[in-house]
């Protein structure tokens, strides 16, 4: 399921505008907002919603912080937590990367919900969530915006809310082994074309081999590089001999 998103007592429209739009980049719609500010057409949460505009921004629903504890499971965000489970309030924690994996297995309604600009959630209101989510982030500076905060969780819970996206679905596919072994013999032949050290060889074809059975070339790749070295052998084979002394 498609988790919720709500922000506690927002003071900055933009700040809503922008998690509306990246809730509309992720594929979520549901936006609940705890003591929402003044969301007017002309304010700057419209001017910063983009398409969400048209649905996410203006569908919001007003809603307590209880109402959300209550019928939610729910995911309090935090940029500040605690070492270890002697002060447990704030542990343990999800990223928002191990927070994906999570709710996969969730089988019930889930609301992410982000604290204010200022101070972000309080501990009372952290105990009462059922998960805690912070983003790894600098020491020396770990609060994020709120906008960003929420654009990068949203981001890393796409594969749970993004069917499709803009990218063209291009399956990596390896080439064909025979033409892959065709690129080493043609390789091995480049190397006695420009007199590598015959002692050197097969060490270097090792290493070759190794190189680009890691890489897993595409039929394409690997025809681009046999036709360089195709050339390259050509051009050793033309190219006069070095003048001896």
């Amino acid at each position: 399921m498609k988790p919720a998103v709500a922000v506690v007592e927002p003071k900055t429209p933009g700040n809503v505008g922008t998690i509306a739009r990246a809730m509309k980049n992720f594929g979520m719609d549901d936006l609940k907002i705890v003591d929402p500010p003044e969301l007017h057409r002309d304010s700057e949460a419209y001017g910063f919603a983009g398409q969400a505009r048209e649905d996410v921004l203006p569908n919001y629903d007003a809603v307590t912080f209880d109402e959300l504890v209550a019928d939610y499971h729910t995911v309090g965000c935090t940029a500040t937590t605690n070492e270890d489970a002697r002060k447990h309030v704030r542990f343990p924690f999800r990223t928002p990367s191990d927070l994906a994996d999570s709710l996969a297995e969730v089988d019930s309604d889930t609301v992410l919900i982000f604290g204010r600009e200022s101070n972000g959630l309080t501990n009372e209101e952290l105990a009462r969530v059922d998960e805690v989510c912070s983003i790894p982030a600098s020491a020396e500076y770990p609060s994020l915006n709120l906008g960003q905060a929420a654009t990068v969780t949203l981001y890393e819970l796409r594969e749970l809310t993004v069917e499709e996206t803009q990218h063209p679905d291009v399956e990596r596919e390896r080439a064909d082994e025979r033409e892959i072994e065709g690129f080493y013999d043609g390789f091995d032949e480049l190397l006695e074309a420009i007199d590598h050290p015959s002692e050197k060889r097969d060490k270097t074809m090792r290493l070759v081999r190794r190189l680009v059975g890691r890489a897993h070339p595409t039929g394409r790749e690997i025809s681009t590089l046999r036709g360089v070295v195709r050339r390259a052998k050509e051009r050793a084979r033309d190219a006069e001999p070095p003048r001896t002394r």
